[in-house]
């Protein structure tokens, strides 16, 4: 098909393996893929000084790594680090380049060293040795630039020689700026005036926002001082580096008038045309290897695969618009991955793998290897006889394993005329390949991600029809121990089989569950292994109580408030754990069917009182649980089933659990009712422990209330109504957000509660009732801004005053609508507790005692 070729390319290679070393070959830095720059050949002008005169003779160039070469008109001079180390390294018989060591290595890999992989060095150097070199610098409109000191200059990236363009770079307007102004500053490095007074600011691009001389401009609005001011220039240097890019024009140069970035690749070019400047490229950043080496790039001659050819990456992206991903993050990092990601070498020299079959001296490197054999997965069993081994051997032999029968079966082929394999095993075969395929699900880890998942995606669209393009993946992060990343050398490190050993299979699943979803990563904590055990076996032992007291629990239907509120919430947990379960959230499964569960019950059980649980809702309680917990935790599961619920057969072949839908309305008004039951119980502690805070005396406590008065208003009114109808006014239900703050703020100045007071003190009521019905939206839905709740308040009160009478050690308890007109003034004189505890902004109800 094309799609595989055979070129000099660069790539991240490891000096000490020899080969060049993929994201699964690195200790560190997976993902780093090679940066090209163009090295500025910046010629030394002889005599040269001392130190550097045993390279008389040569062509000796300062090589500054740059990735703006459009910028080079307007050259003033060429920084290096004062105390750097540098080398003059032979590039070909005639050529010496003057860099860092680690460029020299990257280099020497590039096939630009007189010794290939040998980087030879002829003088070692320091910055400070280079430091008033003339040079002669290709498009700079000065004849000659001095080499000058600055202490920004990074060795660790680039060659550590850097151009100056004080007109387009923050940094070396600030570097030269520092040494115009700072005779010390000269002296210091031994810097003469003549090097550095002269050069002025040379205007090459007009950027739309800053100018003609754009670097001074923002320096000045910043108030950068110094080059020391890292921040800001950094900040600094984004602002005009983008904008002069994209929005930028040359005005210097015979490209005046052109936008920069068209004439950007027109003056490389040139610049390598003129054999002015070479190609150069090393990891954006470090790479280590396995083998404890720092990576270079190489160029190197090997098989490519051509991922990121325009047609077929527009087929890849067509598939994975089409796949379940089951997270956004997940979907962003396949998106950002078709974005970069180009040819790939799939080929290495030793290691374990395959053999290219067209080409035996090389192996399939590892990250390209198995982006198909899901469909090898599909026709296993007849090739192997279920031995993984093989070690049971087939009536087929792979020798019959022609292109034309795998054709026939993965991708439509005619029929194998040829073939010694038997028809019917043959249409077998296909028939299973066809029954699985596409494959709905491949679940693997993030980092392969930018590499081997994406694989996956381009090798199916490209062999493939479109019915069998894969379905969906599901990623996830790696495990931590205890908060901590697992490893062998520190001791941080469990095998299943220990974990197992030390706290149980069910215990284990349950603490793996519990570590966490999606993307990040998931953490198995020893102290939820072992609560897990605990919480475990104290569900038994309460199963076997409540077994032991069936008699004394409710038999009639289940028909007061809190049976209808606990059945609901197992409906809830029931639709919700389906859902969780289905998109492989174990962790919320682990949440909506066994800690929300257990904690319904636990509410259950306290509202029921003195009237008892229902027997019925306890038994479906039971069976519900089991069911829930069932892949999570199967062993616990099945001894519940069989041994307490006494039922037939096993929990795994039971089926889910059949549920009503969940009434919303009845979930809204029970947390209503607990919201309030928590309301009045702090506000009956202050109460009872008066001014002092927290401390309750003896006489307090004697004097603690019997009976309490609820007003209950069911309506918002007031400055609270102005609100609401302001919300709603500016939400838009199209696309469930709200209007800027702005207008919103604009909106609530023009009503008639601001017209008629101060409108300081109303934005400082208003604002945080705004903010919390905003926040309420998002979680609850549209419905908060509703100027009354979807269930009589009154009618849940009342419905539950024995509870709460229990609840808070009450002997009578009034629930009165807050419209009555005589109900305030039964208050009496506790009529002060509402003024001073007026209702909170999601609660109109108000409490006395």
């Amino acid at each position: 098909m094309g799609k595989i070729v055979k070129d000099l390319r660069y790539a991240i290679y490891s000096p000490l393996d020899g080969q060049p070393c993929a994201d699964h070959d690195r200790a560190s830095g997976e993902g780093v893929i090679p940066q090209e720059y163009i090295l500025i050949k910046m010629e030394v002008i002889s005599p040269f000084p001392p130190k550097m005169s045993a390279l008389e003779g040569k062509k000796v160039y300062l090589a500054a790594a740059t990735l703006r070469p459009e910028t080079m008109y307007g050259q003033t001079n060429c920084w290096v680090l004062p105390d750097g180390k540098y080398g003059a390294y032979e590039i070909n018989d005639t050529d010496v380049f003057i860099l860092t060591k680690r460029a020299a290595l990257n280099l020497a890999y590039q096939k630009l060293s007189r010794v290939p992989e040998k980087p030879t060095c002829l003088v070692e150097l320091t910055g400070q040795d280079l430091i008033g070199l003339p040079l002669k610098s290709p498009l700079a409109f000065n004849d000659i630039i001095y080499t000058l000191p600055m202490l920004s200059v990074l060795t660790d990236k680039g060659t550590g020689i850097v151009t100056s363009v004080p007109s387009d770079s923050p940094d070396d307007y600030m570097a030269l700026h520092d040494l115009k102004a700072k005779p010390a500053f000269r002296a210091k490095y031994g810097v003469m005036d003549e090097w550095v007074l002269p050069f002025e600011i040379i205007p090459i691009i007009h950027h739309p926002d800053f100018g003609d001389k754009s670097a001074e401009k923002i320096c000045i609005e910043k108030k950068i001082k110094s080059q020391n001011e890292r921040e800001k220039l950094d900040e600094a240097k984004k602002i005009i580096y983008k904008g002069g890019f994209y929005e930028g024009t040359m005005i210097a140069g015979e490209f005046t008038g052109m936008k920069v970035q068209e004439a950007k690749s027109l003056i490389r070019n040139k610049l390598l045309e003129l054999e002015q400047a070479v190609v150069y490229s090393e990891p954006e950043k470090k790479v280590m290897s396995r083998s404890g080496d720092e990576c270079v790039v190489a160029l190197t001659d090997q098989w490519y695969i051509t991922y990121g050819e325009q047609e077929w990456k527009k087929a890849a992206e067509e598939c994975l618009a089409g796949m379940n991903l089951y997270s956004d993050e997940t979907r962003h990092g396949f998106e950002h991955t078709l974005s970069w990601l180009n040819q790939w070498a799939c080929s290495r020299s030793f290691g374990l793998g395959t053999r290219i079959p067209w080409d035996e001296e090389f192996l399939v490197e590892s990250l390209s290897d198995s982006t198909l054999y899901m469909a090898y997965y599909t026709v296993a069993h007849f090739l192997q006889r279920g031995d993984m081994y093989g070690a049971d051997q087939s009536s087929i032999k792979s020798e019959q394993l022609t292109d034309e029968v795998w054709d026939f079966l993965f991708v439509g082929g005619p029929y194998p005329k040829s073939s010694e394999i038997s028809s019917s095993l043959l249409n077998k075969m296909k028939q299973e390949f066809e029954y699985w395929y596409p494959f709905d699900l491949r679940v693997s880890g993030k980092d392969l991600i930018q590499n081997h998942l994406t694989f996956c995606i381009y090798n199916h669209t490209a062999i493939m029809p479109k019915h069998h393009w894969p379905k969906g993946f599901r990623c996830n992060g790696h495990i931590m121990l205890n908060s901590e990343k697992m490893s062998k050398s520190t001791g941080n490190f469990r095998t299943l089989r220990q974990a197992i050993e030390e706290f149980s299979a069910d215990a284990t699943r349950f603490s793996l569950a519990d570590a966490g979803d999606g993307m990040d990563d998931a953490n198995f904590v020893f102290e939820t292994a072992n609560a897990a055990i605990l919480r475990l076996t104290k569900e038994i032992s309460w199963m076997e109580e409540v077994f032991a007291a069936e008699s004394s629990l409710r038999s009639t239907p289940p028909t007061t408030y809190a049976d209808r509120v606990f059945a609901n919430e197992m409906n809830i947990a029931v639709k919700v754990t389906e859902k969780n379960y289905s998109e492989y959230m174990f962790r919320e499964a682990l949440k909506s069917g066994f800690y929300d569960l257990q904690a319904a019950r636990d509410e259950y059980r306290l509202s029921c009182g003195a009237g008892g649980m229902n027997r019925d809702l306890l038994w479906r309680f039971m069976d519900i649980q089991t069911r829930l917990i069932a892949p999570i935790c199967p062993h616990y599961a099945e001894y519940v089933w069989k041994e307490l619920l006494k039922k037939d057969g096993y929990v795994v072949n039971a089926g889910w659990p059949e549920a009503d839908s969940p009434d919303l309305t009845l979930k809204k008004a029970n947390k209503y009712l607990q919201d309030c039951i928590v309301s009045m119980r702090k506000l009956m502690q202050k109460q009872v422990s008066g001014s002092k805070k927290g401390k309750t005396s003896m006489s307090n406590v004697q004097n603690k209330p019997t009976v309490g008065l609820i007003f209950v208003n069911e309506q918002y009114d007031g400055w609270k109504k102005e609100c609401l109808n302001i919300l709603q006014k500016k939400f838009d239900t199209s696309t469930c957000t709200f209007a800027p703050d702005q207008e919103i703020l604009s909106e609530l100045q023009k009503s008639e509660i601001s017209q008629a007071g101060n409108f300081k003190q109303i934005q400082k009521l208003c604002m945080p009732f705004l903010r919390f019905k905003k926040d309420e939206v998002k979680t609850v839905g549209v419905h908060a801004l509703d100027l009354k709740l979807p269930f009589g308040e009154i009618e849940v009160l009342v419905e539950n005053m024995e509870l709460i009478k229990r609840q808070l050690g009450l002997e009578r308890l009034e629930v009165l609508s807050a419209l009555d007109g005589d109900a305030v003034g039964r208050a009496g004189n506790h009529t002060s507790v509402l003024n001073s505890n007026p209702p909170s902004p999601g609660n109109p109800t108000s409490i006395f005692f």
